[in-house]
């Protein structure tokens, strides 16, 4: 539960019609907040989420709703218009919206960097208060149109949805107001407070957030846009085209909760034009970003180049995919091998940044684990989401579609790679790709190096005497470290990878999969070429959006300018 700092107050005010545009946060006490991860529903035939899902998927599905470009209070709408297809049906549409002209993205500058000077005013404890709102819409009135968003715009089954775009979403809102909340506990030494009293607070940036989130999981575009909001920042969020339309459901609820119009503001955008006005503005405080290492690098680059100009160093965040590994022990069990890696792979189409890409098999247990992933693998279906059986749906676009393609192709034309089960796709009427398994002799192929970001898994298999050559491969041959797993159940093996694995990854497994963590359980984020390593999901991550200042209050006239020594 959440507990009250010294100098919180326990009932929260509530804030002004003006201030929230006539939205109404309640009176609550910050004690009252449940600090606990939210619970994933099951959608059994018959229990009332499956009938709500249903009902907010025919709704969804039945239209092309028109999402504006939201700077402030405004609305507005470009001659260059986009859609959002259903990637697993992608002749239907489920968004018409505009991308920004440069002058539009200018005029968000201004807009956020005066909210924000306004926003840093309101005091924490009301911030906390909209949260806590937002939370709670977004567990019950608006679950199922957060599920049915995500679902036909970015082709999640039912569970994957509900574990993003419900749970881990509702997560970052709740979690994170409490890891706000807790900063406020520390206070410096104060040796003797009645002469003199030292004291920290937290401010937002000056200036303005640039927030530019992925397509696969909606709850990073929540948390990328509103965590540094939530510590007094002002944000530019820049929403994936493929993922347009649960985003801006999520803009519509912390409007609803109470966040003021100003503070996030919604700016769908052609890429370069976004991250060229952002990079040269002098106000620029921070980009939070999610997406690839050459978008990433390009931002970078770009801010170096204009160092000079800013008002503030600005902070830079980011996540950028990885290469991740499942290395096999000889004395691993063979059935969590399996499924562990079946799902960690083929999981929304294996498009998740932890989602295992490569795996490292000793000969020995090579005929079980290839009988168990194949028979598993042959079960999975593949199709349209609102389909109950469908373990997966399509690849998020055609950019994706024929990028992973192309890595199957090479399978089939290269000699030293086999493909073992899959291999087949097919975008008649959706871009669906089936689970494919590859094997390597060769584990520097580009296949078992280079992200893919796609449904295929590739195997090396090392011969049991090999075992030390084959464990150097894991950190030699990628510049990845984002997610990793080691399956034995030779402890002394264990305790061996911890040390000798280090680097290999930011989130590291033990006899577990490479995915799946859970915010406030497993923060997460990768070093090397994976990312910044912020840990989304702890505290380390709030902190990041925050800037203290220290305050040093005395009590007692200075009286003398000389030191005793002087004397």
């Amino acid at each position: 539960m959440f507990t009250v700092s010294r100098s919180a107050v326990t009932t929260l005010p509530r804030f002004s019609k003006r201030c929230i545009n006539h939205s109404v946060v309640p009176k609550v006490k910050i004690d009252d907040f449940p600090v606990k991860n939210e619970p994933v529903y099951s959608y059994l035939p018959g229990s009332k989420e499956r009938e709500a899902i249903t009902a907010a998927l025919k709704r969804v599905g039945s239209t092309v709703e028109e999402v504006p470009i939201l700077i402030g209070t405004k609305e507005y709408k470009t001659e260059h218009v986009q859609y959002q297809p259903m990637p697993h049906n992608h002749k239907k549409k489920i968004a018409k919206f505009y991308y920004a002209t440069p002058e539009l993205v200018q005029k968000a500058i201004a807009v956020s960097t005066e909210a924000q000077l306004k926003w840093d005013k309101v005091p924490l404890a009301e911030r906390l208060a909209i949260w806590e709102k937002a939370a709670v819409l977004m567990a019950g009135k608006y679950r199922q149109d957060l599920n049915a968003t995500t679902m036909l715009g970015q082709s999640k089954t039912i569970i994957q949805a509900e574990i993003d775009s419900a749970a881990e979403l509702i997560d970052f809102i709740r979690l994170n107001a409490f890891f706000a909340k807790e900063l406020t506990k520390y206070q410096p030494i104060s040796e003797e407070p009645k002469s003199t009293l030292n004291s920290m607070r937290y401010r937002g940036l000056d200036g303005f957030v640039a927030a530019v989130s992925p397509f696969n999981f909606t709850a990073i575009g929540g948390n990328l846009a509103y965590t540094p909001a939530l510590m007094g920042s002002s944000v530019l969020w820049k929403p994936s085209d493929t993922a347009l339309l649960s985003n801006y459901t999520i803009y519509k609820i912390m409007i609803e909760a109470g966040v003021p119009p100003g503070v996030v503001n919604f700016i769908p955008a052609d890429g370069p034009v976004f991250g060229d006005n952002i990079t040269a503005s002098p106000y620029l405080a921070g980009i939070n970003f999610t997406g690839s290492v050459p978008t990433f690098n390009r931002l970078w680059l770009q801010v170096g180049k204009n160092i000079n100009v800013y008002k503030n160093f600005p902070r830079l965040i980011g996540e950028c995919g990885g290469k991740n590994f499942h290395f096999v022990h000889p004395s691993a069990n063979v059935e969590s091998v399996v499924n562990g890696t079946i799902r960690s792979s083929f999981e929304y189409c294996g498009q998740k940044c932890s989602a295992c890409s490569r795996m490292y098999l000793p000969a020995s247990l090579w005929p079980k684990i290839k009988e168990g992933l194949l028979a598993t693998r042959d079960k999975l279906k593949i199709g349209d989401v609102e389909n109950v059986d469908s373990f997966a749906g399509a690849v998020i676009d055609k950019k994706a579609f024929d990028r992973i393609t192309g890595y199957i192709k090479h399978a089939k034309e290269s000699p030293n790679l086999e493909i073992v089960g899959g291999g087949q796709y097919d975008e008649s009427c959706g871009y669906f790709i089936q689970p494919t398994i590859v094997v390597s002799k060769d584990p520097k192929d580009k296949i078992m190096t280079e992200e893919i970001f796609g449904p295929v898994l590739s195997i090396y298999v090392y011969q049991d005497k090999d075992l030390d050559q084959a464990l150097k491969l894991v950190t030699d041959t990628t510049p990845y470290a984002l997610t990793g797993a080691v399956f034995a159940e030779d402890e002394a093996f264990q305790k061996r990878c911890l040390d000798d694995l280090k680097y290999s990854a930011g989130n590291y497994y033990i006899n577990d999969k490479s995915t799946g963590s859970v915010v406030g359980q497993q923060p997460f984020g990768g070093g090397r070429m994976s990312g910044t390593n912020d840990k989304a999901g702890g505290p380390h991550y709030v902190l990041r959006w925050a800037t203290p200042q220290s305050i040093k209050e005395t009590f007692v006239p200075l009286t003398e300018w000389k030191y005793p020594y002087m004397g």
